[in-house]
Formats: C-alpha cells, sequence, structure tokens
C-alpha cells in the first residue's frame, strides 16, 4: 500500500516524510519492554523497580485537603494565565527561605506547568538557527530537543567522575563558545546524584558574563539533599545577571502528577518566559496553585522526604558494595549512579555486556530488578530509590530480597 500523501506534510524537524517509519526503539521503551516481557515469565517472582524516576508516595494530605477545598471556589474556576499571586508570593517566600535568594515575585517569578514544559517553551525565547546550546550529558534532554526544533545546535559536555560530574568549562572549543547561546545545567543533576559547589556557580557565572552566555539551571531536586544547605545559582553574586532557574515540587514533595513550579532570576528573562508562556498554554489550575503554595510553606515535607531516601540510599549503597560494586553516596536527588559491571558469572558461566544497557536488559529480564542504564559518558547504571514500599519495615524486606536475588552472581568491573 502507497503512503498517504500525509507521509510527506511531517515537518523536517521530527523526520520528515520518513517520520513513523524508524525502527529505532528508545531507551525507556527497551526497559518498558523488558519489563512486561519479565513479569510475563516470571508470575511468581515480584520486579523490582529502581527505574522510576518519581515519588512512590502521594502528595501529603494536608496538601491533598487544600486542594479539595481551593478546588471548590468558585474564584478558582478561570484561566491562570501566567499565575496566582499566592503561589508567587509563596514561591518568593520558599527562596529566601531555603536559599537566602531575594525575588519580587510581580517580575521575577512565574508559575511553570512543571519543568518539563518550562524547558520546551523557553528555547522559543532565545534559539536562531545555527546559535549554540551548551548541555551536560548524560542528562535531561528536553530543552536539547526543542532547541534543534528552532534550527540549533547542541554541544554536550560530558560529566565524569574525574570532575566530580560537573562539566569542564575549559574543554569547550572556542568556535563553540562564540556561537553558544545557552548554558543549561541541573544540580543536584540526574542522573549522577552530584551537587554543584559555590566556586563552580562563581565560575560559571564569571564563564557566562565573559562570553554573553544565558544559564538555565534546572533545580528540580535542589532542597533534596543529604547534607549541608540547599544552593541556588541566584544566592550567587551576579547570579541573577545571567540565570533562570527552575523549580518544581514534583520531587521535593511528591507532587509529580499535579504539574506545578516556577521559573525566576533574571526579571528580563522571566518576562520573555512569560510572553512566551502566554501564548503557549493558559496557566496551571488556580486550585492546584493555591495548595501548593501550603507546600511551599510547610517545608518539614521536603525534609521527611529527603530522610527517606537517604535511608534507602544507606542500605542500597551496602547491599551493592557487599556483592562487587564501587557505589558512593551522592550528595542530592533520589538517584544512585554506578559504573555497570563489564560481566557477571552465574553458575560457572560468563555473560558479558558490552555497555550498560546490556547489564540493565539482563537485570530486569534475569533478575527482574529494574534500573535505568546510561552509556553517554561511560557505562554506569542509574538505581533509584523511589521504588514502592510503605514504611521501613517493607523498605528493608526490598533491600534484602535484593541482595538475595544478586548474592549468587560474582559482578566483574
Amino acid at each position: 500500500m502507497s503512503d498517504s500523501y500525509i507521509q510527506s506534510l511531517f515537518a523536517e524537524r521530527i523526520g520528515g516524510d520518513q517520520y513513523g517509519k524508524s525502527t529505532a526503539i528508545y531507551k525507556f521503551e527497551k526497559i518498558k519492554r523488558a519489563k512486561a516481557e519479565a513479569k510475563k515469565n516470571n508470575p511468581d517472582l515480584e520486579l523490582i523497580d529502581m527505574g522510576v524516576g518519581e515519588p512512590d508516595e502521594m502528595a501529603f494530605p494536608e496538601i491533598v485537603e487544600r486542594l479539595n477545598e481551593e478546588s471548590t471556589k468558585k474564584e478558582n474556576r478561570g484561566y491562570s494565565d501566567n499565575g496566582g499571586i499566592e503561589f508567587k508570593t509563596a514561591a518568593a517566600e520558599y527562596m529566601q527561605n531555603l536559599f537566602g535568594v531575594s525575588l519580587n515575585p510581580q517580575t521575577e517569578i512565574i508559575h511553570s506547568i512543571g519543568s518539563k514544559a518550562a524547558l520546551s517553551i523557553l528555547p522559543a525565547c532565545f534559539i536562531n538557527p545555527d546559535d549554540v546550546v551548551l548541555m551536560t550529558v548524560p542528562g535531561y534532554g528536553v530543552f536539547g530537543v526543542h532547541s534543534k526544533y528552532y534550527g540549533g545546535e547542541v554541544f554536550n559536555l560530558k560529566l565524569t567522575s574525574k570532575n566530580n560530574f560537573l562539566p569542564d568549562m575549559d574543554s569547550i572549543p572556542e568556535d563553540i563558545i562564540k556561537r553558544a547561546k545557552v548554558l543549561v545545567l541541573n544540580y543536584p543533576n540526574n542522573p549522577t546524584g552530584a551537587v554543584a559547589t559555590v566556586e563552580f556557580f562563581e565560575t560559571v557565572i564569571k564563564f557566562a558574563k565573559a562570553h554573553n552566555i544565558i544559564v538555565i539551571h534546572d533545580a528540580a531536586y535542589a532542597a533534596l539533599i543529604y547534607s549541608g544547605k540547599p544552593l541556588s545559582i541566584l544566592s550567587i553574586p551576579g547570579g541573577k545577571d545571567v540565570a533562570l532557574e527552575l523549580h518544581s515540587l514534583s520531587k521535593s514533595f511528591n507532587m509529580t502528577g499535579w504539574r506545578i513550579g516556577w521559573v525566576c532570576g533574571n526579571p528580563l528573562l522571566v518576562k520573555a518566559y512569560g510572553d512566551l508562556k502566554d501564548n503557549t498554554d493558559s496557566g496551571q489550575f488556580l486550585a492546584i496553585q493555591n495548595a501548593a503554595a501550603l507546600a511551599l510553606r510547610t517545608p518539614t515535607i521536603t525534609e521527611k522526604i529527603a530522610t527517606k531516601y537517604s535511608r534507602r540510599m544507606d542500605m542500597l549503597i551496602e547491599v551493592l558494595n557487599s556483592i562487587g560494586f564501587k557505589a558512593s553516596k551522592p550528595q542530592g536527588s533520589f538517584f544512585l549512579y554506578t559504573k555497570a559491571p563489564k560481566s557477571v558469572k552465574m553458575e560457572g558461566a560468563e555473560i558479558k555486556f558490552s555497555n550498560a544497557e546490556e547489564c540493565s536488559q539482563w537485570l530486569i529480564k534475569e533478575k527482574l530488578i529494574s534500573t535505568v542504564p546510561w552509556d553517554d559518558a561511560g557505562s554506569f547504571v542509574r538505581f533509584s530509590v523511589t521504588f514502592a514500599a510503605k514504611d521501613e519495615s517493607e523498605e528493608k524486606e526490598i533491600i534484602e530480597e535484593i541482595k538475595n536475588r544478586l548474592a549468587e552472581l560474582e559482578f566483574i568491573f
């Protein structure tokens, strides 16, 4: 059967007349298929999902209660456009209390329908054909994808243990720097769990000013740290001159599906985001914004969540290191990023892995333990401590089960 004329109408940015014909399978789709196959082949063995990048629990009861209350108010029924003042004021208070950053809620903060939505809108503010975006890998690629839609180019900065999973700004070629317009960062980092330092942000700000570059800092995990104080690039002198920072309630408040966050920082950059957003969406439901405002004014929620993830991380690392891994506790996020084994010996036979993806697929299919592989800057697997467990007792049971499934194996690195 010949192609419909519709086949010729797709934009080149998504494949043009070849759209839909690729047989390539996205990494996360491979994981999804492998999990389904493993569960089908092992109906009596529960899959332990440590690849999920979202909290395992619902939002706290008081936040849900506030949502129920706010959703019945007539004044909340309409479009919120670029946001309600209660949420923006709460976000300003949060930035002051947590990071010591003073922001004007009217001009330096605008809500987002989650960080992903903001990252997809922002390239339209800045990227022209042939502009370069500097992005770290491994990482979250949404800003880069949309930059390419506008004819931009992405230059990847590899995150390695040698540099504490911070990008090496000196490694960027001069011809790239001349065309670079935006640097995208994410700390605490997904997937490495690394955190930025004051010294690093100072270097970034100096670099941005020297080369006329905008910094977009995706701070979705900013409050989920295990020691010390959370850090915002806006708290560093000169940060507000060059940077926009994205915050989200998804990870820090168990509010992933609520789709609520904010963009803040340089007022002209915030205004540009607001203008593009105004032509992209009509704002998040005011009841959600107002419930989120209560969450931002309840910092003990994030403290409890961070304590849980820290406890799980300690138990997981102890088990993995007891069977040959060399995992180190990250300083933030809920991700454990560790080198993937090159092979495993099982029942006298050695199974070799050419990359992290093969290792991850094997763990799913043979041991029903799901992880996420990263091969962008070396072979690593990412464990997430957001596995489903209703209490500490169940957490210990799951970690013990992981140990039992892997104990008889010899991992070779």
